[in-house]
C-alpha cells in the first residue's frame, strides 16, 4: 500500500518515516511540508543516505491518486481542515491532531481554535487501538488518540469498565518529556528552562482532559469529570501516568492484576507488570508498548495504576501505524515488532 504523510517535519512525522521505511507493506509515496521541494535529510540529518525523498505542498488531489492511506501529522486547527479535502476521495485517513477527537463546541472550548465541521468528527472512529479495533477496521476517517489520554486510558480501562471505582474518585497525575510539546521554539521548551528542571502545567485546563473523561463515559455512564494534571520532565521523550481510584470494594493486587492480565492477553503492545514490579518511562523508549503497574493499598481502599508509553511511539506515530494495520486486516505489531531502545 501506498502511503503519504502530511506535517512530515515535525517529530510525529519524522516518526512515521522511522516505522514507515521499515514496514513490509507499506510503501511511503511522498513526504508534505509547507517547506517545498527540501530534501527531508535536510530537516532531519540522520536520514541522510537512508531515506531522500524531497518534502512536497500538500495537493489533496495528487496525493489521493498516488496514495491509498495518508497520515495528517499536522498541528491542531490544521489536520482538521485537510482532512475535510480529502473525505470524499478515494483514500483512508489517519489524523495524528486533536481536531477530530471530540464534538466540535468541546473543542472550541478546549483547544481555542476553530472546530472542524461537525459532519467530520461525527464520522471519525477514536483510533484506541486496543479497545476500538471492530470500528477501527471498518472506518476510513481514525481520529489518532493523543499521548496522554492514551497511557491514561490503557491504564484506567479495566476497573471503570468492570464498575468497581468510585466513579469521582479518578485523580491522575501525569508527566511528559520535552518532545510533546512539538518541534517549534518555545521559552518553556528551552535546554535552560527545562534541564534540572521538573513543573507543572496546564493545572485543570489541559486539552487532553474532555478527550480522556469522553472515552471513560463511553465506557461507564456513572463517570464524573476527573482532575487531571501534568507536568513536565526534563527528558526527551516518555509519559508517565499515575491514577488513583477509589475501589468500591475490597480486592487484592494479585486480583486487579489477574483481571489486567485477562482484559490485555491478546493484545501484544500492553505489557502487565507482574506484583510489585512498576514500569519506567525508559523501559518503552522507541517502542509501541504501554507497561502497567498496579498496587493496593490496603489502608485506604484505593488502587495506584502506573502506566509509561513513548509519546511519540504508542502516544502519536506508533499508535497510528498499528491503527492503519488493524484498517488492512493486518497483525496489530505488523512493523511495529521491535524491542524498546536501552539505555
Amino acid at each position: 500500500m501506498k502511503v503519504s504523510v502530511v506535517g512530515t517535519t515535525g517529530y510525529g512525522g519524522a516518526e512515521l518515516i522511522r516505522i514507515l521505511h521499515n514496514h513490509p507493506e507499506f510503501e511511503i509515496e511522498s513526504i508534505h511540508s509547507t517547506k517545498d521541494d527540501l530534501p527531508i535529510w535536510q530537516e532531519y540529518p540522520h536520514l541522510y543516505n537512508i531515506f531522500d525523498k524531497k518534502l512536497e505542498k500538500p495537493i489533496p488531489e495528487k496525493i489521493a491518486e498516488h496514495s491509498n492511506i495518508v497520515f495528517l501529522a499536522t498541528p491542531s486547527g490544521i489536520s482538521g481542515n485537510l482532512a475535510s479535502e480529502f473525505i470524499d476521495m478515494n483514500i483512508k485517513i489517519i489524523d495524528l491532531s486533536g481536531d477530530l477527537r471530540l464534538p466540535p463546541k468541546v473543542y472550541k472550548e478546549w483547544y481555542k481554535l476553530e472546530p472542524a465541521i461537525q459532519a467530520l468528527s461525527e464520522k471519525a472512529v477514536y483510533g484506541l487501538s486496543e479497545w476500538n479495533f471492530e470500528k477501527i477496521k471498518k472506518s476510513s476517517l481514525i481520529a489518532n488518540p493523543g499521548c496522554y489520554p492514551t497511557a491514561t486510558l490503557l491504564g484506567l480501562a479495566p476497573v471503570v469498565k468492570a464498575g468497581i471505582i468510585d466513579t469521582a474518585s479518578i485523580i491522575v497525575d501525569a508527566k511528559s518529556g520535552v518532545s510533546g510539546a512539538g518541534r517549534s521554539l518555545s521559552r518553556n521548551t528551552s535546554f535552560s528552562e527545562t534541564n534540572e528542571n521538573f513543573k507543572v502545567y496546564k493545572v485543570n485546563e489541559h486539552q487532553h482532559t474532555p478527550e480522556i473523561e469522553q472515552q471513560l463515559g463511553f465506557w461507564n455512564s456513572e463517570m464524573k469529570p476527573i482532575t487531571f494534571t501534568t507536568h513536565l520532565l526534563p527528558i526527551t521523550r516518555g509519559i508517565l501516568v499515575t491514577s488513583y481510584v477509589q475501589l468500591l470494594t475490597e480486592y487484592t493486587t494479585t486480583q486487579l492484576l489477574e483481571l489486567y492480565q485477562e482484559t490485555y492477553d491478546s493484545h501484544p503492545f500492553i505489557r502487565v507488570r507482574p506484583e510489585n514490579n512498576f514500569p519506567s518511562v525508559k523501559e518503552v523508549a522507541g517502542s509501541n508498548y504501554c507497561d502497567i503497574g498496579l498496587k493496593v493499598d490496603p489502608r485506604t481502599g484505593r488502587l495506584t495504576i502506573i502506566s509509561v508509553i513513548d509519546n511519540l511511539m504508542k502516544g502519536a506515530a506508533g499508535q497510528a501505524v498499528q491503527n492503519a494495520n488493524i484498517m488492512y486486516g493486518m497483525k496489530d505489531n505488523t512493523g511495529l515488532d521491535f524491542t524498546p531502545l536501552y539505555p
